[in-house]
């Protein structure tokens, strides 16, 4: 077995958290698109029953936060492990 130089580990290590945090990052782009979808039909809903309105926009906000949970989620991740690197 080929022994590697502690420098050269020290690079594959840094490479692999920088690419594991960008794609933690494209786990944002799932959060986003759920929310303008949900928006877009409460919107739709709110046009169809305005008296309604109150309930709809009261269970898209909790769906919402609820996926925006995921995207800060994965914000947490790519930060620590950005900063995981520096020590």
């Amino acid at each position: 077995m080929v022994e590697l130089a502690p420098e050269f580990m020290e690079t594959i290590i840094t490479a692999a958290a920088l690419l594991g945090a960008g794609f933690a990052m494209i786990a944002g782009i799932g959060p986003g698109i759920g929310q303008g979808y949900a928006a877009g039909k409460a919107v739709e809903a709110v046009g169809r029953q305005p008296e309604a309105r109150g309930n709809i926009i009261t269970t898209m906000l909790l769906g919402q936060a609820v996926a925006e949970s995921t995207g800060i989620y994965s914000l947490v991740i790519a930060i620590v492990l950005i900063f995981t690197i520096a020590l």
